[in-house]
């Protein structure tokens, strides 16, 4: 299987490390292409790259990470793996078509599992476009 490009967005440098680190040992299929601190450089990065799936905080100051959805009016082309210590959002998120919503501090095998899900999802839609 091909990489998963992914961008991780959380406005804590510490989050973005501690999550790039847990790609980096338990999915090495997970390629992380860019690390934001904001929405709007979320917007900037996954314009300018091809991402499969952003890992987006939730509460970041300015706009938060429901702001990157409306900004794509709720169809992104690429899935949204929610990283947040907020509970109260999960509902939200699903709403939203959330693939998964990992809470803060992220545990590993949460996330081998959300990205697991994400790599039978994009497997899925390449065989559908096959045909």
């Amino acid at each position: 299987m091909e990489s998963i490009k992914a961008v991780l967005v959380d406005d804590e440098k510490n989050n973005r490390i501690a999550l790039h680190k847990l790609i980096e040992k338990f999915c090495p299929q997970v390629n992380v292409i860019a690390e934001c601190d904001s929405v709007d450089s979320t917007i900037a990065a996954t314009e300018n790259a091809a991402a499969d799936v952003v890992f987006l905080d939730v509460e970041m100051p300015g706009k938060n990470g429901f702001d990157l959805l409306a900004h794509y009016n709720y169809q992104c082309p690429f899935e949204i793996i929610f990283t947040t210590a907020y509970s109260q959002y999960a509902v939200k998120a699903f709403r939203f078509s959330a693939l998964d919503y990992l809470l803060k501090p992220v545990d590993p095998e949460e996330l081998i599992r959300a990205v697991h899900k994400l790599s039978l999802k994009i497997s899925e839609e390449t065989k559908t476009k096959q045909f």
